[in-house]
């Protein structure tokens, strides 16, 4: 599929079929995830994928599925046959500037980080999901997960990752779409400037 096509194809997808998706398919994703730039190139994003039927209602539980069928969504969380965890680590990125070429002087002030870039290394990752997804012919969404310690409780995920929220990847099915795209996309002079804001 051309790139242009797989970008205005992906939207948020709330209802999924259940037919399910190749475990071939599912590792293409994330090989393609692992494609998405990494500061340092210290690769501190990392995925559970999840299947199982029983985890992924916990999960759309602790995801707050409840919320999106009150809205009168169908409960698309659990219903994704496929649920990708990305986690990152702000331990493996500042390990890995500690190291020789990221830091000569052994002896140097730690860095300030002005930015969290594992969070923007997760959220790249996580962007080349969805679109691998509609590459795959699939269709994708994400939810942000508020209960953090209890997700890595449930799926065993290490206390130096922080589950930033969850891929659903499936065969989308019609689906009520967000209330919030009726607030339409801003115009490009809104948002692009040129040399200064």
């Amino acid at each position: 599929m051309d790139f242009e096509e797989v970008v205005r194809r992906r939207r948020m997808v709330r209802h999924f079929t259940d037919e399910d998706v190749s475990r071939e398919a599912v590792a293409r994703l994330i090989e393609t995830a692992q494609h998405a730039p990494s500061a340092g190139f210290s690769q501190g994003v990392s995925f559970v994928v999840v299947t199982d039927a029983e985890n992924r209602r916990k999960i759309a539980d602790l995801a707050g599925q409840e919320h999106y069928t009150a809205m009168g969504l169908d409960p698309f969380v659990s219903e994704a046959p496929v649920q990708i965890v990305v986690c990152t680590s702000e331990k493996v990125y500042k390990d890995r500037y500690r190291e020789p070429d990221k830091k000569p002087d052994p002896e140097a002030e730690e860095q300030e980080w002005p930015v969290p870039y594992w969070h923007t290394d997760a959220g790249m990752a996580l962007v080349l999901i969805l679109l691998a997804a509609v590459n795959e012919g699939l269709a994708g969404a994400f939810v942000g997960v508020w209960q953090q310690p209890e997700l890595q409780q449930l799926l065993g995920i290490p206390e130096d990752f922080l589950p930033i929220g969850v891929a659903m990847i499936g065969h989308g099915s019609a689906d009520k779409k967000s209330p919030s795209l009726k607030r339409g996309r801003r115009k490009l002079d809104d948002v692009l400037h040129w040399e200064r804001w």
